[in-house]
């Protein structure tokens, strides 16, 4: 038997999509981490800063030695208690006392915060909790509700261009789009960024300088979205070395979007374009990357009028076949965009000695390179 190599134009493989929509019909759940009430209707018109949905924190519990404090027994402090449980108390108010000798004794126990005697126990404890906290969710997105989650939030329906990043940091944000570069090779340097970008999305080329990131932060902008940029200017930007669960919750200031990788990376052509086309645009973007089980991607949605209403698409539900555009993100083509060449049907042996199903990529610049499938991921167009 020879040892051909063969392709087959039949074989596909089922790689995890990454996508870059213009138009699509996007359905967006957002619901409360714990139980509250749901603020709006099903056919509720909502923007960006809609309250949806409702919930309230407990308070913090504040325990008080107070028999200590006073220097009596337990059992003999409800006798200088001058509040009892249920009773609203300030910060500073008096407690409980105790005076002996005709007033040259004089103790006293002080509440510490505001809140609301929750128990006097029979250890001589007092504890304290103080006010709920109401915490709203807002919609996010503008569009319309079209269903609700009893207690839990709503789900939103919108017409939007959506694009997927490949890491980000920050959380939800929102504003105009402005593209402040004229091409995708061109990097974000601070002296492009003044005080008139507050509160917009700026979006680069290849790279953001840790100075334009630091001036950007300092004027006010919401979001910065580029191709790269480099780790260890992140973690100069955040104060700390990231971990690989989870981001999105960093207390930053401003939202970033890579939607390449890390380092000197040119925004995919087909990315940066759909920035140029609804460049002035509002908005929605979120930073929230989960690289492990569960990925999440970052991402940005624009919402505009135009109706594509999507239906699954045929081929991205297949799999991967010739054609299909697709995104490398393992060295050394890390970031490079193209579309599926061929399928080799037999497995190569890698520098390992293990052997694993390979696929042909045609990048961008016309070159086919051969790389492991599990190097690549569909991206959606």
């Amino acid at each position: 038997m020879t040892n051909k190599k063969v392709t087959d134009e039949s074989v596909y493989a089922y790689t995890p999509g990454l996508k870059i929509k213009s138009a699509i019909q996007l359905r967006k759940t957002r619901e409360l981490p714990i139980p509250g009430s749901v603020m709006v209707d099903v056919g509720s018109t909502v923007d960006c800063d809609t309250v949806i949905a409702q919930m309230e924190i407990p308070g913090d519990p504040h325990i008080i030695k107070a028999n200590l404090l006073l220097m009596v027994e337990p059992q003999e402090l409800g006798e200088y208690m001058m509040k009892k449980a249920g009773d609203a108390v300030k910060v500073g108010e008096t407690l409980a006392r105790y005076i002996a000798l005709f007033g040259l004794v004089k103790r006293f126990v002080v509440c510490p915060v505001d809140g609301v005697i929750e128990n006097i126990g029979a250890s001589g404890w007092v504890t304290v909790r103080t006010p709920s906290v109401k915490v709203a969710l807002k919609a996010f997105i503008p569009g319309k509700v079209v269903e609700t989650i009893p207690g839990k939030g709503v789900v939103i329906e919108t017409n939007a261009a959506y694009i997927q990043g490949i890491f980000g940091i920050g959380g939800e944000s929102h504003g105009p789009l402005n593209v402040l570069v004229d091409s995708v090779d061109q990097p974000l340097e601070a002296e492009r960024i003044t005080p008139e970008h507050a509160g917009q999305i700026i979006i680069g080329g290849s790279y953001v300088t840790l100075e334009a990131l630091r001036r950007a932060r300092e004027v006010g902008v919401a979001g910065v979205i580029v191709g790269g940029f480099d780790g260890d200017d992140l973690t100069k930007f955040i104060g700390y070395e990231m971990g690989v669960a989870i981001t999105g919750q960093e207390e930053t200031g401003i939202t970033v979007i890579i939607t390449e990788g890390f380092g000197r990376i040119n925004m995919s052509l087909r990315t940066f374009e759909l920035f140029k086309k609804y460049n002035g645009r509002d908005a929605s973007i979120n930073g929230e990357t989960q690289i492990r089980a569960g990925v999440i991607r970052p991402e940005v949605i624009i919402p505009h009028d135009r109706s594509e209403g999507e239906s699954p698409d045929e081929k991205l539900s297949k799999g991967m076949v010739k054609g299909t555009p697709v995104r490398i993100i393992r060295e050394p083509f890390f970031g490079q965009l193209g579309k599926v060449h061929s399928l080799p049907v037999d497995l190569e042996a890698t520098e390992t000695e293990s052997k694993m199903r390979v696929v042909d990529i045609e990048l961008e610049d016309q070159r086919i390179v051969r790389v492991p499938r599990a190097n690549v991921e569909i991206i959606e167009i």
